[in-house]
Formats: structure tokens, sequence, C-alpha cells
């Protein structure tokens, strides 16, 4: 399963290739990986791939990493993606002024981008990450963790505001984040284009049965070594589940997406937490079956920026979702209508009791949220991508090529 940033790159490049003259730069960490690079060229002809053989750390070696950079000046989550061969290939096609405009896809790609921009470029920004740190820092309980996070979010935010006021162009992902960078820039240099959803993938089953009232199922679905996502679980399973269960008992929880991290694991693992329940099912080929047996799917998210593709996906497949208020921020929803937010244990408990003990106000959720999905398919949203492109570039009359730097492999 790709994560969400990713999932709306590919479908932005697919359409934007299908109608521009286009350039994707993707640089990535470990071994070289010539399956990957293979179905690049075949998606995305022409595409450059560069492997930096970084290494991908975690546990206790991302840890050392970043104590050794806690003297930078740089946040940690960017300059990990700082390489001098990306800079220079980026840098000589900004010398050479070899595109109409230049997109830079995520932050982090940024730190690679050359101090002048002498061609139109536009920074397509998936959340705004110093907020994304700032809600870290006010969610954290552990005191080491808490500085961490405020440490980050200082840097971050110095950063971010450099970086946005670089660029002649922002792509925010929703007003809130629009919002929050208009304070840094001029409101008419940042561009909604909100999320969309794969129609063709994501569609109702009407073979499907009706879920199982014996052993009704709640689903969440996400990257599972994605910070916001691990505090989500543990926030839910902790404080929000066992109110569930002692409602209704034969309730299961389904815990789907790759790479889950220990602290997600443990509510499977550990006895102490009722992992009869609970399941963690790591990576799979496609959470739409998942979706399918749903009753309904939950979006516990107490960090975030952005916007979440995974509430469009459910309702999408005419799904009951219930999300908080940051798990749905951005999105084109109605409280009460298509969707219920919650934003306490009790009241988020509350409503996934009523959706699993009442089968037709869950069908009534189910109906608004199929209707929602349907106006947000890709091709709008890559028609509005492509008419921001086509502004920045002017006074050139089309975006006759374009570039995009990604961070990691994994939009394809």
């Amino acid at each position: 399963m790709q994560n969400g940033g990713n999932i709306r790159t590919y479908h932005v490049l697919r359409y934007l290739s299908a109608r521009h003259e286009l350039t994707f730069y993707s640089y990535y960490g470990g071994k070289p990986d010539p399956d990957y690079e293979r179905e690049l060229q075949r998606e995305l002809p022409g595409a450059v791939a560069l492997c930096t053989g970084k290494r991908e750390l975690s546990g206790a070696a991302r840890g050392l990493d970043y104590l050794a950079h806690l003297s930078a000046q740089s946040p940690y989550a960017v300059s990990r993606f700082a390489h001098a061969g990306v800079r220079k290939q980026l840098h000589a096609w900004f010398r050479d002024q070899r595109f109409d405009v230049a997109v830079c896809d995520f932050l982090d790609a940024a730190v690679n981008f050359p101090g002048r921009l002498n061609i139109p470029s536009v920074l397509f920004q998936h959340n705004v990450e110093s907020e994304i740190w700032r809600r870290h820092a006010a969610t954290a309980s552990n005191p080491a963790r808490k500085m961490m996070y405020r440490s980050e979010f200082r840097k971050m935010l110095r950063y971010e505001r450099a970086a946005i006021s670089k660029f002649q162009h922002v792509i925010a992902v929703s007003e809130n984040d629009r919002s929050l960078m208009t304070q840094w820039v001029d409101p008419d240099r940042v561009t909604v284009v909100p999320t969309g959803v794969d129609l063709a993938q994501y569609r109702p089953d009407p073979s499907a049965p009706d879920s199982n009232p014996s052993a009704p199922l709640v689903t969440f679905v996400g990257a599972m070594d994605w910070e916001p996502n691990i505090d989500a679980v543990e926030y839910f399973c902790g404080e929000v589940w066992p109110l569930i269960k002692a409602e209704v008992p034969q309730a299961q929880l389904r815990i789907v997406g790759r790479n889950p991290d220990r602290r997600v694991q443990k509510w499977a693992s550990n006895p102490i937490h009722g992992d009869a329940s609970i399941e963690v099912t790591g990576r799979v080929p496609s959470v739409v079956e998942h979706l399918h047996q749903s009753a309904v799917v939950i979006v516990p998210l107490r960090i975030g920026g952005g916007t979440r593709l995974k509430i469009y996906e459910a309702m999408a497949t005419a799904k009951a979702v219930v999300s908080t208020t940051v798990g749905a921020e951005g999105l084109d929803v109605h409280h009460g209508r298509d969707i219920i937010l919650a934003d306490d244990p009790r009241s988020f408990a509350q409503a996934v009791i009523m959706l699993l003990r009442d089968p037709e106000l869950r069908r009534r959720y189910e109906t608004a949220a199929a209707e929602t999905a349907a106006r947000y398919d890709w091709p709008a949203i890559g028609e509005r991508f492509s008419e921001v492109l086509q502004s920045v570039a002017q006074p050139k009359s089309v975006v006759a090529r374009g570039e995009r730097a990604v961070r990691i492999r994994a939009s394809l």
C-alpha cells in the first residue's frame, strides 16, 4: 500500500503526462532497484531516476542519527533528504532553463533546489509540515519526545517559511493549509487543489453482504510507520476501543497498513490489550477488499496536516466514516450527513456504536458518503493542477515541460 501523498502525486502525474511534455525526476535511497526504474519508464517515459545509496534508518539507528544532527539548523526531517548529486542535476537544469515550469513535490525535496529559482517554480505542499510538528509537541506525553518535537517544530517553521517564500507559487491541498501559509506569503501565491479519489478502483460492491452482525468490522487504514497514524492507533486502541467493546462485545477491529510500528503491533500481540478482537494486517495488495468488508471505517487522528485520501476512498466504497476533526480537516465533508466527527473518546465510541447497532442509519451515511466522493474523481483534480501550472508559466502560453523532484519511490 502507498501513502496518501504518493497516491496524490501519482494521479496528478498521470494526468499531466498525458497532456504535456513532462520530465519526472525521482531519487531514492537503498540499493539500486532496476524493477522500479523499469516500471517508472513504463509509466512515465523519459523519467530520470537516481539511486542515492542512502541507507534507510529505523529504530535506534535513526535515533542516534537524529542526535548527531541535533545542532544542525535545518530540521532533521528535511536535511536527511539532501543529496549532492540531486542538487547538481537540478542546478544544471535551472542554469540551462530547460523547463517552462518546475514543480517541487513535497517540502523535503526543496532542500536540493537552487537558492535562486530562475524558472517559474511551484511547491506542491501535501501538508504544512511545521503544523504537524506543532501538534506532535502539543500531544506528546513523554518529556523527551515533547522536547524533540518542540525543537523540530522550531526548525521546521523557519525552514518551511523560507521555502514557501522562495517559490513563485504554492499548491496546497486544503483551505486550512492555505490559511496557515498565507500568514507567510501573499494569498495570491497559494492555490488549493483538493484531494481526489480513484473512482474506478474505489467503488461500492453491490455483491458484498452487509456487515456480519455477529462480528461487525471496524477498520482503520493507513501507513502504519507514519507517526500520526501510530499515535491514532495508540489513542483509539487505548481509550476508544474498550468503550466500544463494552457495548458491542462482538465487534472486531482491523488495522490495515504497511510496516506497522511495534507500537501498532503490540495491540494484536499483547494479551493484555485483547488481541482476540484486534487484527494488524501489515502491507496488503489492496485495501479495497478490506473496506468492502467493513461496517465502519475510522480515522482517529489527533496529529496531521493536508488531507486524508483514506476518507474519500472509504466514502467512495460507500462506507460510513467516523473521524476526528483533524482527520477530516480540509475535506468537503459534512458532519451529521456524510461523516460523523468526534474529538473525545466517549463521543467517538458512541458514534461507532450507534452505526454498528443501527443498519438503517449506517446505510444513510453510506449513501451520502458515496455521493460526496463522486465529485472528486482524479481527472478533475489533475485538470485543476494543470491550470495552476499554466498560469504560473505565463507569459508562455502552455506548459511545455514540467519537472518534479520526489523524495521517495513509492509514488508508482
